[in-house]
């Protein structure tokens, strides 16, 4: 768009100021109710969907109504020395009361149904069950019943075995206690300061209260436009709830950096930097899995929404701060700084020597640590410090249970195969704590029938990891009679292991014996989304540098694209230096969240880039960011680990890109580059 054209939106918006006022208050009001409304559409599991073990676990829930992706409750039960837990009536009576307070619904399995010892602690005391709730869905609603069947469960058996020490824990439980902890007084404080931080920043940098207001009206209808038309498209295909994350904090970044910006720059580089980064999310959008697909979509929209409003919108806030007498933000204006922002941030300044080497070396560094990012759930011991699921990990553990407990695998065998012979061969893959085929009825449904595989090791672990790939391709192979059980293309890949396969017998039809379970969403993960970046984050480069060569030079459109690139492996790699390296120890970082940092990174990498070339003060940057960074913690700080993993990872991305921004601008050389016109792209 030239920039004649960019003038002529401007004095439209001018023109019907009213109007356009109008129209954003409507998006803000009537779309943020319809965005609350409407957040039922959006998918809420956290399974990869596509992958083989999502569909073994849709095959799981479909016949028998729970478990699956669900992460089963793990009820512990310790008694004193003088008691045998191998005795039938000790044995019995457990599983008895288990089965009693689990509720309708419920499946359970502990050593009294199976004779199995390693449902049995090493201190010949303790004996544990796992159970599955009959409500459990690979949902939220499902999820939070699970959690409330948590307690129930505790409760139940405390009651119902006096003599005995219980415990419930379990994945859930665990994340649960970490939420209903909440922040300490030191986290509410330092939440108060980052949110009083983020005010007293906007004040600063725009040198009036109502300026600083702005930004977040910007910001507050870019997120509401964006969310509205998410759902929009949800209704057609499948769009994950990770988008309510990305969403907001992009748009609060974008707004502040363009609020920043002179009149004229705003508009230019906002149509650039939002074209490019529309053009790379939506090639995003195009690869077949669920979660870049949902990313690269909320990227599409934030984008496309918060260029209409910095076209539209901008302008009009600007003019009514002018004839409200209040002066227009001078940080506004090229070659200016605001107060009590040193000298060396005026426009045109970059840092050389060495200063400009360490920042490319660090940014260097963590990119390469993000080779190393191990994507998963936190381990179980990462999750909480202290609660009563807590308690119960620590019973379990001290009995010389290992935690791979806590995420079993489950096998579901179809109508005439033999599924003793299925556990049999599960048992003897390396790795494998245990493995039964429960003959009560709720484990025998519709002909088929559910083995539990026990590994020693958590799934996100590498050994955890090793062991699923290694259960799949034992039940890939011929069985114990000798039948064949082979399918095409099994190896290593565990995405290749869908077809999985084992002789039905009687017809002599192949039926699959799919391997579910909590333990193999982090596999599909790995295998179904990030085995797709080695195509998706090339293509979606090449789409921003098409679009940005459109409007500025190709040296200055690479330099950009690159240095969004860069700020994405660098969020990363700081991810996985500070949660799987650092003295948090999680062992790996939720699989969804370096996809979402990432995207933000890039995002607002390529808009810095293009404003900085279209003139833009160079505090603009640093001042987005801190805003930024400031608003996630002052939301986000607090016990719950899978959500401080997300704060931490934007908070980092801003940092760094501003880091960036500081560090590798190239300074104009006489006159400040004017981004060209561009053929009708918008």
């Amino acid at each position: 768009m030239s920039t004649e054209r960019l003038r002529a939106v401007e004095e439209f918006a001018l023109r019907h100021r009213v109007a356009m006022v109008v129209v954003w208050s409507l998006v803000l009001l009537l779309g943020g109710a319809a965005a609350v409304a409407g957040f039922g559409r959006l998918d809420q599991s956290f399974t990869a969907s596509g992958g083989p073990g999502h569909r073994a676990n849709q095959a799981v829930q479909e016949r028998y109504g729970n478990g699956a992706a669900v992460a089963p409750l793990v009820a512990v039960a310790t008694w004193p020395a003088a008691a045998d837990v191998r005795d039938p009536g000790t044995a019995g009576r457990f599983a008895s009361a288990v089965g009693r307070v689990a509720g309708p619904g419920a499946r359970t399995v502990s050593y009294a149904g199976t004779g199995d010892e390693g449902f049995l602690g090493a201190d010949g005391r303790t004996v544990y069950a796992l159970v599955y709730p009959g409500a459990g869905r690979p949902d939220l609603a499902g999820l939070t019943a699970v959690e409330e069947a948590a307690g129930t469960l505790r409760a139940g058996l405390r009651s119902a075995l006096p003599e005995a020490r219980v415990d419930v824990t379990g994945v859930l439980p665990l994340t649960h206690d970490s939420a209903v902890a909440g922040p300490g007084p030191l986290a509410l404080a330092a939440k108060a300061a980052c949110a009083l931080g983020l005010l007293v920043l906007l004040v600063l940098a725009f040198r009036s209260p109502v300026g600083a207001l702005a930004p977040l009206l910007l910001a507050g209808v870019t997120s509401v436009g964006a969310l509205v038309l998410v759902e929009a498209v949800a209704g057609f295909t499948e769009i994950s709830f990770i988008v309510v994350y990305l969403v907001p904090v992009t748009a609060l970044v974008l707004a502040v950096h363009r609020w920043a910006q002179p009149p004229g720059p705003a508009a230019r580089s906002g149509v650039a930097g939002g074209a490019a980064g529309a053009a790379a999310c939506a090639a995003l959008a195009l690869f077949p899995a669920a979660f870049l697909r949902s990313v690269g979509i909320a990227g599409l929209a934030v984008c496309a929404v918060g260029t209409a409003a910095s076209l539209t919108l901008t302008p009009v806030l600007r003019s009514a701060l002018r004839r409200g007498g209040a002066t227009r933000p001078a940080a506004v204006r090229v070659g200016w700084r605001p107060r009590g922002v040193p000298a060396a941030v005026r426009v045109g300044w970059r840092p050389r020597g060495v200063p400009a080497a360490l920042g490319l070396a660090l940014l260097v560094v963590l990119a390469g640590a993000a080779t190393q990012l191990r994507v998963g759930n936190p381990e179980a011991r990462a999750l909480v410090a202290s609660g009563p699921a807590r308690d119960g990990l620590d019973r379990l553990t001290a009995a010389g249970v290992p935690t791979g407990a806590l995420n079993p695998l489950e096998v579901l065998v179809p109508g005439g195969v033999d599924a003793r012979a299925v556990a049999a061969r599960a048992a003897r893959v390396p790795g494998v704590l245990l493995a039964a085929a429960p003959t009560a009825p709720d484990w025998r449904r519709a002909g088929s029938a559910l083995v539990v595989v026990v590994p020693e090791e958590e799934p996100m672990t590498t050994a955890g990891a090793a062991t699923v790939t290694a259960l799949r391709s034992a039940l890939a192979g011929p069985d114990d009679t000798g039948s064949d059980a082979g399918h095409e293309g099994a190896g290593l890949d565990g995405a290749k292991h869908d077809s999985t396969r084992a002789r039905a017998g009687h017809d002599g039809t192949d039926a699959p014996v799919l391997v579910g379970g909590s333990g193999v969403v982090d596999r599909d993960l790995v295998d179904g989304v990030y085995g797709l970046l080695p195509y998706a984050v090339p293509a979606a480069a090449l789409a921003a540098f098409g679009v940005l060569a459109a409007f500025t030079a190709a040296g200055a459109a690479a330099r950009a694209v690159a240095g969004g690139l860069l700020a994405a492996a660098a969020s990363a790699g700081a991810l996985t230096v500070l949660w799987q390296w650092g003295p948090a120890d999680t062992g790996a970082v939720t699989g969804w969240v370096p996809l979402v940092v990432g995207v933000f990174a890039f995002c607002v990498s390529l808009e810095r880039a293009v404003a900085s070339a279209a003139g833009g003060p160079s505090w603009a940057g640093p001042v987005a960011a801190g805003a930024g960074a400031l608003a996630v913690l002052a939301v986000g700080l607090g016990p719950q680990v899978e959500l401080a993993l997300l704060v931490s990872g934007f908070a980092m991305a801003a940092t760094l890109d501003a880091l960036a921004g500081r560090r590798l601008a190239v300074p104009p050389s006489g006159p400040v580059a004017v981004l060209r016109s561009s053929p009708r792209l918008v």
